[in-house]
């Protein structure tokens, strides 16, 4: 039996980008995944955003972009963008305080761990990136639209319209402060990205039992969400909606 070591390394053997893949999609990449960056640093410092929501910004526009490579040319391009992404999160890391990258993603409520809280979130999403692909395969695609679609949206609703407010234990000292209207924000567009992904993939097909399938997965993603540690929701966001669309759809 294979050990979970070897699995992984399989996984990434057979989904090494091509020669084609790299010298086209890497450059591409990682222009787009530093543009997108840079945009949300900039609604933020330019157009006085809040970081709940340049930080989102660039949330939705990485995982949307995932969401189009893993339907369009498969596991390898998503590898292959996420590398990239990574690269232009690592380089916002060095730059530090006052960069317009990593002022995009740094929140000034988690001072003084503004960067474990940009590091924290990244491993979490790439860990369910990794595992949804090893365990879920063309599923992955539904955790990449409801962490990046509802989960985002979710943040957005509950930081503009959020008024009932309750906590959520993290580690390192910092609680998460989420909201009803936030949860019920990651509801809805959870809903409405899976079912987008439903249209776009073609493992799935409508049924009208889907009328009661969706809603329910949407929900158990939002309860995920709203009880998943500080930084660590991105992880729960796309192995939930994943796992449970492969078992029920």
């Amino acid at each position: 039996m294979e050990s979970v070591l070897e699995k992984a390394v399989s996984f990434f053997v057979d989904n090494f980008p091509s020669t084609t893949l790299l010298s086209i999609l890497g450059p591409l990449g990682l222009l787009w995944a530093w543009a997108c960056l840079w945009f949300a640093g900039k609604l933020k410092r330019d157009k006085g955003w809040k970081t709940g929501y340049s930080r989102k910004t660039f949330h939705f526009l990485t995982f949307f972009s995932v969401a189009i490579l893993q339907a369009t040319l498969g596991t390898p391009g998503v590898c292959l963008f996420g590398g990239m992404a990574s690269l232009v999160i690592l380089y916002s890391l060095m730059k530090g305080d006052g960069n317009i990258l990593y002022e995009a993603l740094a929140r000034e409520k988690d001072a003084p761990h503004r960067t474990y809280f940009i590091v924290a979130p990244y491993f979490a999403t790439l860990l369910g990136g990794l595992l949804g692909n090893m365990l879920f395969h063309e599923a992955a695609l539904m955790g990449y639209l409801a962490a990046g679609v509802g989960d985002a949206a979710g943040e957005v609703v509950g930081t503009r319209f959020g008024r009932h407010q309750y906590k959520v234990k993290g580690w390192r000292g910092v609680e998460a402060v989420r909201s009803w209207e936030g949860s019920a924000g990651v509801f809805l567009f959870c809903l409405l990205s899976l079912s987008l992904g439903v249209w776009l993939s073609p493992q799935f097909a409508f049924t009208p039992g889907y009328v009661l399938l969706l809603p329910s997965i949407a929900l158990a993603s939002a309860v995920a969400e709203a009880i998943s540690p500080h930084g660590w929701d991105n992880f729960t966001m796309q192995i939930i909606p994943s796992g449970l669309a492969l078992w029920l759809l």
